[in-house]
């Protein structure tokens, strides 16, 4: 029939603007996903070892809040002070199984980050996780989750808990590492801490810091802490 080639001319080309219009989606969504991933503010993020993917933190209604390299504390993409960031989680519900992320400058100074936890904490964010970045090597183009460490910042230890304290201290231009106590340095802290887990102690670690440190130096004892399979608790004011 004279009418057969054209059919199947129309009918290829259905086919190829089908395609089209599906790969044209596949881009948007991909492009959206990536717009998501950029919201907020930027920040030079400490580095990790033991950091684990919580992809949650990039969705829409992630509780995510920044500190920057001076101190200033952001929720999403808007500076607050801390009594600002607290009357707003007070005012706005939220899913009950929800976390709260922080993501702080590896510059910030510990205070900032503390004071972070210890709102967290008054509005029941008994795990908050902290964000981190880790070395690893992926393919170009693959869009990788956000990856963080979960502290908890219960008002106490659970009774009959032997927590081990690992103490950060500012020391003039260098820092003071301890274990309950007894001096140390970074690389003796993970073997130390399994030595300590070996005794008989819990597998739980109570990280003591001082304000002015950067965040940077109290996520790495904390990241250790992780590497030597303990349970982390982080001390912060009024709790």
């Amino acid at each position: 029939m004279p009418t057969q080639p054209v059919q199947t001319l129309s009918s290829k080309h259905f086919v190829v603007v089908l395609t089209y219009i599906l790969a044209i989606a596949l881009f948007a969504a991909v492009g959206i996903h990536a717009q998501q991933m950029r919201k907020g503010v930027s920040v030079q993020m400490a580095e990790t070892k033991n950091a684990v993917p919580v992809p949650e933190a990039d969705t829409s209604d992630a509780w995510v809040v920044t500190v920057s390299a001076p101190g200033t504390i952001y929720f999403g993409a808007d500076p607050v002070t801390p009594d600002q960031l607290a009357d707003w989680m007070k005012t706005h519900p939220r899913n009950r199984e929800a976390r709260l992320y922080i993501k702080a400058d590896a510059r910030a100074p510990f205070a900032s980050v503390d004071k972070v936890l210890e709102i967290g904490r008054a509005m029941n964010f008994e795990t908050p996780v902290l964000l981190t970045a880790q070395a690893e090597h992926n393919p170009p183009g693959m869009i990788v989750p956000p990856k963080g460490e979960d502290v908890s910042v219960a008002e106490a230890l659970p009774s009959g808990t032997i927590a081990t304290v690992v103490q950060v201290r500012s020391s003039g231009q260098k820092l003071s590492l301890t274990v309950n106590n007894d001096q140390t340095s970074w690389s003796a802290l993970e073997g130390m801490l399994r030595r300590h887990f070996q005794n008989g102690d819990d597998k739980v670690v109570l990280v003591k810091a001082d304000g002015n440190l950067a965040f940077a130096d109290v996520v790495h004892a904390i990241d250790t802490c992780r590497a030597a399979g303990a349970k982390v608790h982080v001390e912060v004011p009024g709790v």
